[in-house]
């Protein structure tokens, strides 16, 4: 039995340059008394938001590290509470909004409410659109990120404008987008090729790959905007994407690409928007049994063990053609370190690790060190 479920998520506001506008409508949506999250490198940004919402933000807070230690969320919880904030504003990447929705749903074991989320993504995972976060929890004898799921903390509303991602640095930006389409081809792992997140996957993959495949192949997005070699447009249509690979996140539970950045991110300290780069094209070969026939969807024109390869290598192909890194060798990951990563992946992600088939171990060591 195949089932559509859905996130209490209010509304999505999309469009260039829309943001001033939407920004003065949070409090339709019960954005009030908002603290602001985000981090040092958008002060300019967080300066335009202050300034269209004004008194109403109680105040900012700014010490939001990658991958989001356990001690940062207690610090931003003790924020809000020293504040009296009763909303959240996450203008950032995936970090400030897994924060967020950390907090939130922290606040509200501590008090009994949520703390309702306006989410303005900067980068194009699609984070904005879920209620997964992850935290890394700090104290052990090895760091490790905790998952949770919890659907009160879906940010509330959306707001989707250019000029968020026109200032994201180029690595940062793209390799998010390999994140974004990771959402796609992963959330095919336990739905069927007819679901909606299969078709509107499909949709955000082939918007993203026609964008991306005309990217400049140097410098940053706003040089590429002067010259004009992408277009303000172009921006959007990545952002369209990242949501339609991530449209239904509550009915979608991800896989092995998921799980080993997870541990890569969390417990080794790999750049969260970079570790689908390395991971996700080798994870659809190796488990391309499992998902048989599905991954179809990507490409009409291959079946089976083929449609995964058409995948993995229309995935492989975009990351070297945008240079990112596509071995973990690439960012100086420690080899004697991948023993350790296929520790963790076993003991925490046993369901995962059996997505590889027959002599799933085996087959994991194997796959870890070709990602080297």
């Amino acid at each position: 039995m195949q089932q559509l479920d859905y996130l209490p998520q209010e509304r999505v506001v999309w469009g260039r340059h829309i943001l001033a506008d939407a920004l003065v409508k949070l409090s339709h949506y019960g954005i009030e008394r908002p603290i602001l999250f985000t981090v040092e490198p958008l002060a300019g940004l967080a300066n335009e938001v202050i300034a269209s919402i004004g008194s109403d933000i109680v105040g900012e807070f700014l010490e939001l590290p990658p991958h989001v230690p356990e001690t940062a969320v207690n610090n931003a919880l003790r924020a809000c509470e020293s504040t009296g904030a009763k909303s959240i504003i996450a203008l950032g990447g995936g970090s400030v909004l897994d924060a967020a929705k950390a907090v939130s749903h922290f606040y509200q074991v501590r008090h009994g409410k949520i703390l309702p989320i306006a989410a303005l993504p900067t980068t194009l995972s699609g984070s904005e659109f879920s209620h997964y976060f992850g935290v890394t929890e700090t104290q052990g004898e090895i760091k490790f990120k905790r998952s949770y799921a919890v659907r009160e903390t879906a940010p509330r509303v959306v707001i989707i404008d250019p000029e968020l991602i026109r200032g994201t640095p180029r690595r940062l930006l793209l390799s998010s987008a390999i994140k974004g389409i990771d959402h796609a081809v992963e959330g095919m792992r336990l739905v069927e090729a007819d679901h909606p997140h299969a078709v509107l996957a499909a949709s955000g993959v082939a918007r993203f790959l026609g964008v991306l495949n005309r990217w400049p192949s140097e410098g940053e997005t706003q040089h590429a905007l002067d010259a004009g070699s992408i277009t303000l447009d172009d921006l959007l249509q990545l952002q369209l994407a990242a949501w339609q690979c991530y449209f239904f996140p509550a009915s979608v539970i991800y896989g092995l690409s998921h799980r080993i950045g997870h541990i890569l991110g969390g417990s080794f300290g790999v750049p969260h928007s970079l570790t689908s780069c390395i991971t996700l094209a080798p994870v659809i070969e190796a488990c391309a049994s499992f998902y048989g026939d599905k991954l179809r969807i990507f490409n009409v024109r291959a079946r089976g063990r083929e449609a995964a390869s058409a995948l993995s290598s229309d995935i492989s192909g975009i990351v070297t053609f945008l240079g990112l890194p596509s071995k973990l060798r690439e960012i100086g990951f420690d080899r004697s370190l991948i023993s350790n990563v296929a520790e963790l992946l076993v003991e925490n992600y046993p369901r995962e690790v059996a997505d590889l088939g027959v002599d799933a171990r085996t087959k994991l060591s194997d796959l870890l060190e070709s990602l080297w």
